[in-house]
């Protein structure tokens, strides 16, 4: 049996998800719903499809590499969500449906006829997962909305970066992506709770407030102490030393010896047992204050062994430290190996395609990878087929009426 044929698995593979969204806010809440098992079936507009199966920094023989990743585990069904026949399809579809997600701007799923109190009245137990930059209710509600704008307005932007510098932003979609957890974590809530009342509900998963989520104690420290977190660079306000040093070789590790008795370990590794005595780095609050010169201090003496002895010497001691992995890094390294945290699928059209495996990991009912993100439409005969019984005939009327 090949990965394409092997059958799902995993928690969730009794429940059906029908995936509206495009782009990455509600495709990644599938593609975690999909990696457990869940069947995942992805609506595209025929034709163009999801707009991410062409996007991506780098596009080989002009194919995403992008797509294959989020979309991956997943069904794809064309269909014209605009049309009253395909309104019509998504209704029959619904009546065997678990999770609905869409991120759409607010009001659309309701102006196409597919509004949650239209699609209830179909399923009482359907739960609607809805992704938005703002949220369904509130004076932004419908403003559009994007990661970028949701970091910002969350409060990550003003906090990242060098203080030198203006705000900056991470290297991935950070913001699409917390909303889609948060999303996935709200269905699974909804499912939950289903299993109790037997009726569904909506999950409103708003970027900014995914963001807003993560961001600590930032709006306490204010409320309370009027202090405003600002960007600090490599490191955390009065957390030290956690830091990146250098070494003689002219390479960098992450030290993370923040707590005191690992603090004293550091100290014991770099010969000087007696910073851990001195008034000005004993404690934590201590480090904290005196942060820069600590770091001076740990940088003076990282900078006379090279990385690789560095890095034995204080895991030696029990030191956290760690190497800043790019994708060359991660691909190669033994830990990553021995527990398949990337994995190779068959692609048909570079071969194989590596990609991070499932996250996280349960002991009785894992998650597991099958397949690549599939063609635009791949599926289109099969779910129509076999989730309403529709004929071949009646099919090629759609395709041919542009329905699917």
């Amino acid at each position: 049996m090949t990965q394409q044929d092997a059958p799902r698995q995993g928690p969730l593979s009794n429940i059906r998800v029908l995936e509206m969204g495009q782009l990455l806010a509600g495709p990644f809440c599938g593609q975690l719903l999909a990696d457990f098992g869940a069947e995942v079936i992805k609506c595209e507009q025929p034709g163009s499809g999801d707009p991410l199966r062409v996007w991506g920094q780098e596009k080989p023989y002009g194919k995403s590499l992008w797509w294959p990743v989020v979309a991956r585990n997943k069904k794809s069904l064309t269909l014209n969500l605009r049309s009253p026949e395909g309104q019509a399809i998504v209704h029959e579809l619904v009546a065997s449906t678990d999770i609905l997600i869409e991120n759409f701007r607010p009001g659309t799923m309701e102006r196409w006829n597919l509004g949650y109190e239209t699609l209830r009245e179909i399923n009482p137990g359907l739960i609607m997962v809805r992704v938005s930059g703002y949220g369904q209710t509130g004076p932004y509600a419908s403003r559009a909305g994007y990661g970028s704008i949701g970091e910002a307005m969350g409060g990550l932007r003003y906090v990242v970066g060098d203080p030198s510098t203006p705000p900056s932003r991470m290297g991935i979609s950070i913001g699409d992506e917390l909303a889609a957890t948060y999303a996935c974590l709200g269905a699974l809530m909804a499912l939950h709770q289903r299993g109790r009342s037997g009726r569904g509900q909506v999950v409103d998963s708003a970027i900014y407030e995914a963001v807003l989520a993560m961001m600590e104690s930032t709006v306490s420290e204010y409320d309370v102490a009027g202090y405003v977190r600002e960007r600090t660079g490599a490191t955390l306000p009065n957390v030290s030393p956690s830091n990146v040093f250098p070494t003689r070789d002219g390479k960098m590790l992450l030290i993370a010896a923040n707590q005191d008795t690992v603090f004293r370990r550091l100290a014991v590794a770099m010969g000087q047992p007696e910073l851990a005595q001195d008034d000005r780095y004993a404690t934590h609050a201590a480090r904290g204050v005196n942060m820069t010169d600590l770091d001076g201090l740990i940088a003076d003496w990282t900078v006379t062994v090279d990385l690789e002895p560095l890095q034995a010497l204080l895991e030696e001691h029990g030191v956290p430290c760690g190497l800043i992995y790019s994708a060359a890094d991660m691909v190669k390294d033994p830990h990553f190996a021995a527990r398949e945290a990337i994995v190779e699928l068959p692609h048909k059209d570079f071969g194989a395609i590596k990609m991070q495996n499932v996250a996280p990991r349960l002991s009785e009912t894992p998650g597991k990878l099958r397949h690549v993100g599939p063609d635009l439409g791949e599926h289109t005969d099969e779910v129509l087929r076999d989730l309403l019984s529709m004929t071949g005939e009646r099919i090629a009327q759609l395709r041919a009426g542009g329905i699917v």
